[in-house]
């Protein structure tokens, strides 16, 4: 059997799928947001509840999703390692976080390394330091400076 490459969905869904674990119970986040599934927030209220098959296809449309709105934000071509640590990334912080980052202006000016660098920067929740986050930060900045030859 030949193996196949990839793509940068599949390894942001991985990504996020991973950092943000599954609930099919809404739940507060660690800032006070109510959460359902892989970590989704629009217009969701305490008490609902979401099927596997729910979760999995609003995990999949919102990391493609934001895929597409990375790559409007970026000007410079993305390897797929690159493209899907800064999915992930905006898909935890995002677009407008995204848009307005030193990350973004570091990255549309070539400085792909100093991009992906700024990454665990972001470990913060209403000025406190999370753990989970300096772990999904370091593995993200991990994955992008892979993307970089």
């Amino acid at each position: 059997m030949i193996k196949r490459p990839k793509t940068w969905l599949a390894i942001a869904l991985t990504a996020v799928a991973g950092f943000e674990g599954v609930r099919t119970t809404a739940y507060e986040d660690p800032v006070g947001i109510p959460t359902i599934c892989f970590g989704y927030t629009h217009d969701v209220k305490m008490g609902d509840t979401a099927t596997m098959e729910e979760c999995e296809t609003l995990l999949t449309d919102e990391v493609v999703g934001f895929g597409l709105q990375v790559n409007n934000s970026v000007v410079v071509p993305l390897s797929k390692q690159e493209q899907a640590a800064y999915t992930s990334f905006a898909y935890n912080v995002g677009m407008a976080n995204f848009n307005k980052s030193t990350l973004l202006r570091k990255l549309n000016d070539g400085d792909r390394a100093g991009a992906c660098n700024e990454l665990p920067r972001w470990v913060y929740a209403k000025g406190v330091k999370l753990p989970g986050l300096v772990n999904r930060r370091e593995s993200e900045r991990s994955l992008c400076l892979s993307g970089i030859k």
